[in-house]
């Protein structure tokens, strides 16, 4: 099902067509360590036998899709999830680090409970929604908004009046969905972030608007994961 932003869109009615960027943004799919509540990060993970299914139903809901090229953050987990979607759409995949999850130090391969008791400050940080706060060898929520939305720029830029698919991870798209919305890092997260969800964007030199969120139908109702931590 897809939940629908009601967002009034940025580009103005008189954009050129060929000034603005369709966005299909993809979750990856499920890895061991979203199913145990670890915290993934920058850590390559593979996908589980249930996350190469996901990638798999996901790739065929998009056969036909007219998507010029595809970009993936250069992760295991998102790349081997992109790859069936581009045998099936014949297209050109780009790694981009850019796209990466956001970098959590020291506390990746951590179950949440055990974040709390090695980095309480941590924990303090994501209960107040604290952007400045890094853990050690990690990223600031802040630092993150920014990489994400530069490496967004840089490829909408490059890409313009085509259709694009991007692969990457759940706080990526965190990032996009309050990007659109005009929401701070600061507002709690009301919105699902589920494994292989389709979510649909429109970039342009001025704004970027949020066409469609939380498309899981492919999945037929089998269960997914929420976006947790990385």
């Amino acid at each position: 099902m897809a939940i629908f932003s009601t967002t009034p869109a940025i580009p103005a009615a008189g954009d050129d067509p060929l000034s603005v960027t369709r966005l299909t943004v993809i979750r990856h799919g499920e890895t061991a360590w979203n199913h145990a509540g670890r915290v993934q990060g920058h850590t390559d993970i593979g996908l589980n036998e249930t996350g190469r299914w996901q990638a798999e139903r996901m790739a065929r809901a998009l056969v036909g899709a007219d998507i010029d090229t595809l970009y993936s953050s250069d992760l295991a987990r998102t790349w081997q999830t992109a790859k069936p979607l581009q045998a099936v759409l014949a297209v050109h995949l780009h790694g981009e680090p850019g796209l990466r999850e956001r970098c959590y130090g020291a506390l990746e391969g951590l179950t949440a409970a055990q974040m709390r008791e090695q980095d309480p400050r941590m924990a303090t940080a994501m209960r107040d929604r604290d952007s400045t706060y890094a853990p050690r060898g990690g990223e600031s929520m802040a630092a993150f908004r920014v990489r994400v939305l530069e490496a967004l720029q840089r490829i909408a830029a490059a890409c313009r009046g085509q259709h694009i698919g991007l692969v990457t991870h759940g706080g990526v798209l965190d990032i996009l969905y309050r990007h659109a919305a005009g929401l701070d890092l600061q507002v709690a997260r009301g919105w699902p972030i589920e494994n292989t969800s389709i979510n649909r964007f429109l970039w342009a030199p001025h704004g970027l608007t949020l066409l469609s969120w939380g498309d899981n139908a492919h999945l037929e109702g089998a269960a997914t994961l929420d976006e947790r931590v990385g």
